[in-house]
């Protein structure tokens, strides 16, 4: 029903609707949009860019990346990524041959060494380590490092294990 109380339907309900539409647009004193711009003065562009940069030409990844990184808030997720995913290049190759990263938490960072007498080197290095660890991936990512050597081997499971005490004067 339109206000002069009559019946409408179809195209003439369609007619009705965008006409109020309009009047409320007038009413409110809103821009109208053009076709060009998105209403707020500012115009797109269009056709082709032309010779120098542009907002539209194709970015480099890794350009696009670090600019979603920020706008997510995830630089420091990505920093504790990196100390992992390139242990390499932040300790350097000697050190890596020997050691991997084991776990990240609270800014403290869990190092196993390849044998005991790496883990000892490694603790003497720590200092060192800290500062490369800094230079490479930011500040307070690793604030302290936890060397150990090698894991134990464990008897408790496997094709020789045999009930009882387990090894006790094996080695002798």
């Amino acid at each position: 029903m339109t206000g002069d109380g009559e019946d409408v339907s179809g195209p003439q309900l369609a007619r009705a609707v965008l006409d109020a539409a309009k009047a409320r647009r007038q009413a409110a004193g809103r821009p109208r949009r053009t076709a060009t711009g998105g209403g707020d003065g500012e115009r797109r562009l269009r056709g082709y860019s032309g010779p120098g940069p542009d907002p539209r030409d194709p970015q480099p990844l890794g350009a696009v990346l670090n600019r979603l990184v920020k706008a997510r808030g995830w630089q420091q997720p990505a920093a504790e990524a990196t100390v992992f995913g390139a242990w390499e290049r932040v300790v350097g190759s000697e050190v890596a041959q020997h050691s991997r990263p084991v776990k990240l938490e609270n800014g403290e960072l869990t190092v196993e060494a390849r044998s005991t007498a790496w883990a000892t080197q490694l603790r003497l290095l720590a200092g060192s380590l800290l500062q490369q660890i800094a230079r490479e991936v930011g500040q307070n990512v690793v604030r302290k490092l936890h060397i150990h050597g090698p894991a134990a081997p464990s008897w408790s499971r496997g094709p020789r294990r045999v009930r009882g005490r387990g090894p006790r004067d094996t080695y002798g």
